[in-house]
């Protein structure tokens, strides 16, 4: 027996020697993923670009569901097309659909397939609760502290503005691209682009297009992004979170006078249906764009996170518990459930037979809306709890995930390392709804990353009080565009 434990002493020994020496060499040849780049001079951008922006952020573009404020678009319209006056007279340019635009920047080789940049025009409402909380108006055109205050400027005038700025100073010095330029700019993205970008699309379907990448709003260049690692990170949405909002209704034969209450109540078994699903999420996975976005930015991070991300074959479970433990995290590695309306009953002292909810889901990668329904009722289970997708909402299956060996993902890299010498960049999945989702036809390579930097305290921001965005970084947007067309077009 005593020799028995010897030897199962060191068959454990062993066996911890060799998985340490596993982790050692995995943690040793976990390398960096970032491109060799030549240093890059900044390129001059005038301080007037500031105030081009808050004039554009002064048109007070809100969408609402099923209306807009026309005149406010056709201001800003006009104003886009005096400000930028070579892009407006050299550039094929159309409208559709009464208030979306694209242009067209011919290249010189057709054998090239072009490339989309996509911008929306519309920004969501000020709530006129915290309207006091703001430091300067929302669309006060106003330049204050080195920064440009106003609903828009992070979302997303500040792309839209920074592409035609770029362009604009592209071709007051004779520049041609080499491969075709579209810029695409809906008018409805903040009420899922049904009017705008939908219907740009279906326009270059029918006119056959194939684009080689396609670029949309996204993630940013942040700052204090991530523990264990003192660089800023610039994630590339390399793929988008899918979306359905479920209809739970849960109904009883007993109803009546609440005098007269049954063991089950309507009320009562929604309740416990909805108690389930927050009790029993969605299983985490760390795969596709997550692991991908791992990959790039653990070789940069300190040597504990470093090895705990090239090691997740051992480490993953402990990686896995401390993502799920913030909502922020949690939302990268799961489809989230939120539920969002509740409605049963229509007096105090009356029973309903039916109480329904709304739940929202962010449906991850892998996962679909089909496969979520069936989740919920596996989870529910309960024949007297129904489940199915609300006819008042749409609902979308994931994005496919796009390539970081693609070209579109190289050039975006390489030109973010350019403008963002200091930030590591990396893939990543982003868990929002963009415009990108209505072109999936038109190319394999959709990325979703908005090039302006950013502290992580200033997340809140956008769709929030005090939007601002700061000269110096908005000079490193337009730098970014005019780098990013130079880059394809080589």
């Amino acid at each position: 027996m005593r020799r028995f434990r010897r030897r199962l002493f060191r068959l454990t020994l062993l066996t911890m020697a060799v998985i340490l020496a596993i982790a050692v060499i995995k943690t040793i040849t976990f390398t960096s993923r970032q491109i060799p780049v030549e240093p890059l001079s900044k390129i001059p951008v005038e301080d007037a670009v500031g105030n081009h922006l808050a004039e554009a952020v002064h048109y007070a573009t809100v969408s609402y569901p099923g209306r807009i404020d026309t005149l406010a678009f056709i201001g800003l319209d006009t104003f886009l097309r005096q400000q930028f006056p070579l892009a407006d007279s050299l550039l094929e340019s159309r409208m559709i659909n009464g208030f979306s635009r694209i242009y067209k920047w011919p290249g010189r080789n057709p054998k090239l397939a072009p490339i989309l940049l996509l911008a929306h025009q519309d920004v969501v409402p000020v709530d006129e609760a915290n309207e006091q909380e703001w430091a300067f108006p929302p669309f006060g055109n106003q330049v204050e502290d080195g920064y440009i205050w106003g609903r828009g400027t992070m979302d997303m005038k500040g792309m839209l503005m920074g592409m035609l700025e770029a362009i604009e100073q592209l071709l007051h010095e004779g520049y041609e691209p080499n491969r075709t330029i579209y810029l695409a700019f809906g008018h409805d993205e903040e009420t899922l682009g049904e009017h705008g970008a939908q219907q740009i699309a279906r326009a270059f379907q029918a006119e056959g297009l194939q684009f080689e990448f396609i670029l949309d709003e996204g993630m940013m260049v942040i700052e204090d992004a991530m523990s264990g690692l003192d660089r800023p990170v610039a994630m590339i949405g390399v793929a988008e979170k899918g979306f359905t909002t479920l209809e739970i209704t849960a109904r009883v034969e007993e109803a009546g006078h609440s005098s007269r209450p049954p063991k089950e109540t309507a009320i009562g078994r929604l309740s416990r249906a909805i108690v389930r699903l927050e009790q029993n999420p969605f299983p985490a996975r760390i795969d596709g764009a997550t692991r991908s976005l791992f990959n790039y930015v653990g070789p940069e991070m300190n040597l504990f996170y470093k090895a705990l991300f090239a090691n997740l074959w051992l480490t993953e479970g402990l990686v896995k518990r401390q993502l799920s433990a913030d909502p922020s995290t949690n939302t990268v590695i799961r489809t989230t459930t939120a539920p969002t309306l509740i409605n049963g009953g229509f007096k105090d002292n009356v029973l309903p037979s039916m109480a329904t909810a709304m739940v929202n889901f962010r449906i991850l990668p892998g996962e679909t809306v089909e496969s979520v329904v069936s989740y919920v009722q596996e989870v529910i289970d309960d024949p007297h709890v129904s489940v199915r997708p609300s006819p008042e909402s749409t609902s979308e299956d994931p994005s496919p995930v796009s390539g970081t060996r693609a070209f579109g993902f190289e050039v975006i890299q390489r030109t973010a390392q350019e403008i963002y010498p200091d930030a590591v960049v990396a893939p990543a999945l982003f868990v929002a709804l963009t415009d990108s989702r209505h072109y999936r036809e038109l190319s394999a390579q959709a990325f979703r990353f908005s090039p302006m930097r950013i502290q992580r305290a200033d997340l809140p921001r956008i769709h929030g009080p005090n939007e601002r965005l700061s000269v110096e970084a908005y000079k490193d947007m337009i730098r970014f565009y005019r780098r990013l067309i130079e880059n394809s077009c080589k």
